[in-house]
């Protein structure tokens, strides 16, 4: 084959690649925004309207041909959904079918790195590629075996950072229903509604926990089960302090007050340590970046003047 046509084949076939990694891309996003909006409505009180437009059926079948692709995955693995599982959770996806477009989602990003790595087979052989084809190749294998893997370990950070600035909040709303007068699963329904409007996630894990304890499951159950979703330190404490204090008998108001104060100043501890570790931060930017453009200013004329007076004797 021609080096040109070669060269043109594998443009076209990088510009398919970059169209087809966008088209998804916007695809996902589009399917957020959807979800967004519709809880926001939920919220709201708003009846939320399906409109059936050729962008959604497009991205439903898209979404149905992943999940059947996952569900024959699972077929042959099914070791690790309950681990899988259990990640999708705690990042925020809570479907039945999660799993399912999960290991499809993996499945085609094997694939699509396959056809990358054969398209750049030829470009390799021929001797234009070098080592630039084969770190290429390898980019496309890394990214398909750690991509997914990745973005779930994104969604549950940003999550787990929404979790930890709005679990002081939560004590503080509990504490203020308890002492009120209401039973601890009333104050966490309530505080469940309260807390939906600013964080939404945070606000569907108590509805879960609300539903748990209405169905009959018991309150030491249902509140590791809720430490569990959250992953984070403080909700597994909670979870701990509500079971000793059921056990032993202590005041339930008494002893939520004194898990707030400590929350707080906890929340407080983590600010001074982000205070306090900012000038280490800074020192790299300002090595790096600031002190030599201020070197430059300071001896940059002296060095002129220097070379004039040189240059003139």
């Amino acid at each position: 084959m021609d080096p040109v046509q070669l060269q043109t084949l594998l443009t076209w076939a990088a510009v398919g690649l970059i169209t087809l990694g966008v088209g998804g891309a916007a695809l996902i996003g589009l399917r957020e925004a959807q979800n967004g909006a519709r809880r926001r409505a939920r919220l709201s009180g708003a009846i939320v309207v399906q409109t059936g437009g050729g962008g959604s059926a497009a991205l439903a079948g898209v979404v149905s041909g992943v999940k059947r692709l996952g569900d024959r995955m699972a077929i042959q693995d099914p070791a690790q959904l309950s681990t899988i599982r259990a990640k999708l959770i705690q990042a925020g996806w809570f479907s039945r079918e999660a799993v399912a477009v999960y290991l499809g989602a993996k499945a085609v990003a094997l694939l699509l790195a396959t056809v990358a790595t054969i398209l750049t087979v030829p470009w390799a052989i021929s001797g234009g590629g070098g080592m630039g084809a084969i770190l290429l190749a390898g980019g496309f294998a890394v990214a398909a075996l750690l991509g997914p893997e990745q973005v779930i370990k994104a969604r549950r950070r940003k999550l787990e950072l929404e979790y930890m600035d709005g679990f002081p909040d939560l004590l503080d709303l509990l504490v203020a229903s308890v002492e009120a007068g209401l039973s601890l699963d009333a104050a966490v329904s309530r505080v469940g509604e309260e807390l939906s409007r600013r964080y939404v996630h945070l606000g569907e894990h108590l509805r879960f926990l609300t539903l748990e304890l209405r169905a009959g499951r018991s309150r030491k159950e249902a509140w590791s089960s809720f430490a569990e979703r959250l992953a984070i330190d403080d909700a597994r404490a909670l979870a701990t302090m509500l079971r000793q204090s059921e056990e032993m008998g202590t005041s339930l108001g008494d002893t939520l007050t004194v898990f707030s104060e400590d929350m707080r100043a906890k929340r407080m501890l983590r600010a001074e340590e982000k205070a306090m570790s900012l000038p280490a931060k800074l020192m790299i930017p300002l090595i790096l970046f600031i002190f030599p453009c201020l070197m430059g200013v300071l001896i940059m004329p002296a060095a002129f003047r220097i070379s004039q007076t040189l240059m003139a004797n």
